[in-house]
């Protein structure tokens, strides 16, 4: 049974595993690693988050009156994908519901991860169908993680991220996982300085973006880009910048459709603020790609 695929174009090659259909690795032209391949500060490179971003208050899914237990960030993650097709370009892998899944998340859903390659860009297509018969609630997220230094010998301090818009320059701040009020982050126009500092109290999320990319670059002392990778996306709406509290080598650069819970807030899952609602028969695609630069 094929666990793992390997797509590749001039600029790029990406493998995927049907376990959680993660990216898992993602090499440029010369063939340096960009994505983090683990290790005890994350065990993870590019998880998918279905169906839920984040957390619920108690890890409790309500529904109709009944309770479900429904842990951070889902169960797709953790669950093996189906392959549909593969070439060397392109591969589709797929999950659906079943009775294992239905205990913590009592809806019919079809969950497509589709990954192609052209030149220098890989681009990750998340397709969410609803089979069923009544609404289907979600959300949707990817969360991949780069290497931080991206580059031998630049200090983690040489690395910004730079919007293509201009943002409200604050946050959300995180509360054992839930999301309370706003906090300003250190913005200089539409640059993102990256330090350690910034994720002393977790991940930094940023509701209803304005921008549909950013450049993740590290910079030589003199300010010139060392080397730089572009994610952009479409049908995401919100976006999460994570690394693990006291250092870690690798950042996450996460474009989602929803969040975890407020603080404070508990009510039915078809209500939570930001979700996902698709009418029976309805699909929606989610699109996150990423481009080498330099």
């Amino acid at each position: 049974m094929m666990e793992t695929h390997e797509i590749a174009a001039e600029g790029v090659r990406a493998v995927i595993r049907d376990a959680g259909a993660e990216l898992v690795s993602l090499r440029d032209a010369a063939g340096e690693e960009l994505l983090w391949q683990g290790g005890p500060e994350w065990p993870r490179q590019a998880p998918v988050l279905f169906p839920i971003v984040g957390k619920l208050a108690g890890n409790v899914l309500r529904d109709g009156g009944k309770a479900h237990t429904l842990g951070q960030h889902g169960f797709a993650r953790d669950c093996r994908f189906t392959w549909i097709a593969h070439s060397t370009r392109r591969c589709v892998l797929r999950l659906t519901d079943d009775a294992v899944s239905r205990r913590a998340y009592p809806y019919s859903f079809v969950l497509e991860l589709i990954y192609e390659v052209t030149e220098a860009t890989l681009t990750v297509t998340t397709r969410v169908s609803n089979p069923g018969e009544r609404p289907l609630p979600c959300g949707v997220g990817a969360h991949p993680g780069f290497r931080w230094p991206l580059v031998d010998g630049v200090a983690k301090t040489d690395h910004a991220i730079h919007f293509d818009r201009e943002e409200t320059g604050v946050a959300l701040s995180v509360s054992d996982a839930l999301l309370g009020a706003e906090k300003p982050l250190p913005f200089d126009g539409r640059t993102l300085p990256l330090s350690e500092a910034l994720f002393a109290r977790d991940a930094l999320v940023m509701p209803a973006v304005a921008s549909r990319s950013m450049t993740y670059a590290a910079h030589a002392p003199d300010g010139e880009t060392v080397r730089s990778i572009t994610i952009g996306w479409d049908g995401y709406k919100d976006l999460g910048i994570w690394s693990r509290s006291g250092g870690a080598p690798f950042v996450c650069i996460e474009p989602w459709f929803s969040m975890a819970s407020p603080v404070g807030w508990d009510g039915a899952f078809i209500d939570k603020p930001g979700i996902l609602v698709l009418p029976p028969g309805a699909s929606r695609d989610f699109v996150w790609r990423m481009r080498v630069d330099a």
